[in-house]
């Protein structure tokens, strides 16, 4: 006979967190231990971690496709379910904001707006494509004099950020309907046409998307403190302990050094090579090799290795600019704290904002103008952002929510703007005499 059933409280489900030796969590009403599942996540130990003592039933919903076939391997770590008196979700959260939520969940797969449209994906690609080949046509017929030579590197620049959405699409399972397909194409897209692996991004953004703006769970975030002071509440806290690694009052100006222009050729150029090795996925390392082959041999033919190497760290420069001012207009300016277990809705609009919508915008952006839309909803396909969009609005208006939607220059003069007030806010908490030590 089966065991009976077992009831638990969430002041017991919440001992049991990421910083605990077991770790469980809920969906659905019913308790998971999560405790040696977490290191055969395949989206990674620490997205799945981050929920460990809290209720995840609305990142469950969010990030996965076949929900029924995701439960079949939840059955194994299934110890009991809620008690009665308890909640669906844990008590501090509004009952009627997640319900709310839930609802417009439902009708957003009713309308069919998590389906994709294959042939505007296809011609993403094209495009992609046809860029590609433009640059190496464009060095070949003009020659390697100055002016074709930066065409050709704006070009490729251009190649790289179209294909860093493209690739997005495809992590996010947004394209096909079985993620399968998803996963395999997203190592073409990332690993032969960018030359970084699929299993880093997994790694890396599913957790961004979890919790995002969450410190130490949300990994874009690493960057402080020894770089960047970043949030209000997170530069007084390190003012308040005599923290300087850097001097964050003048991190705005230095940003323009050590954000745009470095991160990806100084950075993520190596670290991508380093992720693979250390994990031993070889698979991804094979596609990253293709796309080097590839662009090596190409222009070998038309540029000496000085040129050839000067070419590809510039492409890599305006990859890297286009990139930082895009991802981070939409979360550096908003709330950055640690943890504070809030519902789905709320946790993503606090952390993330729009840029107008435009046909401009949408493409250079790869439609993460829509940020908030693309939070709430990860699996989406991008071209129906802009449908959804008024439906969240409605809900925001019912619920006292700000939506903050802005123009494209104004997101990135407020990435400077927030790191110099982030700055201001540490130098006054670190030079406060009352927090002097004695």
């Amino acid at each position: 006979m089966d065991p009976s059933p077992r009831f638990f409280s969430w002041d017991e489900i919440k001992s049991y967190s990421s910083r605990a030796p077991e770790r469980w969590l809920v969906i659905d009403r019913k308790v998971y231990d999560i405790s040696r599942f977490h290191k055969r996540h395949p989206g990674g130990s620490r997205v799945i971690s981050h929920y460990a003592g809290q209720d995840a039933t609305d990142p469950f919903t969010a990030f996965h496709l076949d929900k029924n076939l995701v439960r079949t391997y939840l059955k194994p770590l299934l110890i009991g379910e809620l008690a009665a008196d308890q909640p669906s979700f844990e008590p501090n959260k509004n009952k009627e904001l997640v319900e709310d939520f839930r609802e417009l969940r439902a009708t957003v797969e009713k309308m069919g707006l998590l389906n994709s449209n294959h042939l505007f994906f296809l011609l993403s690609l094209l495009h992609i494509l046809l860029l590609d080949v433009s640059a190496w046509l464009n060095v070949w017929y003009f020659g390697t004099s100055l002016v074709p030579f930066l065409i050709t590197a704006l070009l490729l620049g251009t190649v790289q950020a179209q294909a860093g959405w493209l690739q997005h699409d495809f992590g996010h399972l947004s394209v096909f309907g079985k993620s399968k397909w998803n996963h395999w194409i997203h190592k073409f897209v990332i690993g032969h046409l960018k030359g970084a692996p699929a299993s880093w991004w997994n790694h890396w953004h599913f957790q961004h998307h979890a919790k995002p703006n969450c410190f130490r769970k949300d990994p874009d975030l690493n960057m402080h403190p020894l770089l960047f002071a970043l949030g209000k509440i997170l530069s007084v806290e390190l003012g308040i302990k005599k923290k300087k690694f850097m001097p964050y009052n003048h991190q705005h100006k230095y940003f323009f050094l050590l954000g745009p222009p470095a991160l990806v050729p100084f950075y993520l150029q190596w670290y991508v090579f380093y992720f693979v090795v250390q994990r031993k996925n070889w698979v991804d390392l094979a596609w990253m090799v293709t796309f080097y082959l590839r662009f090596f041999i190409t222009y070998s033919f038309l540029l000496d290795l000085k040129s050839l190497l000067g070419l590809f760290l510039l492409l890599r420069i305006i990859e890297s600019h286009w990139f930082v001012w895009v991802t981070q207009m939409n979360h550096i300016p908003m709330a950055i704290d640690y943890d504070k277990n809030m519902d789905w809705l709320s946790m993503q609009l606090q952390a993330t904002c729009n840029v107008n919508q435009s046909f401009f915008n949408d493409w250079v952006t790869g439609h993460l103008n829509f940020q908030i839309e693309h939070h709430l909803f990860p699996t989406m396909p991008r071209h129906n952002f802009w449908k959804v969009a008024p439906l969240v609005k409605s809900m925001c208006v019912k619920h006292g929510i700000e939506y903050q939607s802005k123009p494209l220059f104004t997101g990135f003069t407020d990435i400077v703007h927030s790191l110099k007030v982030a700055g201001e806010i540490w130098f006054k908490a670190y030079h406060e005499p009352e927090n002097t030590k004695s």
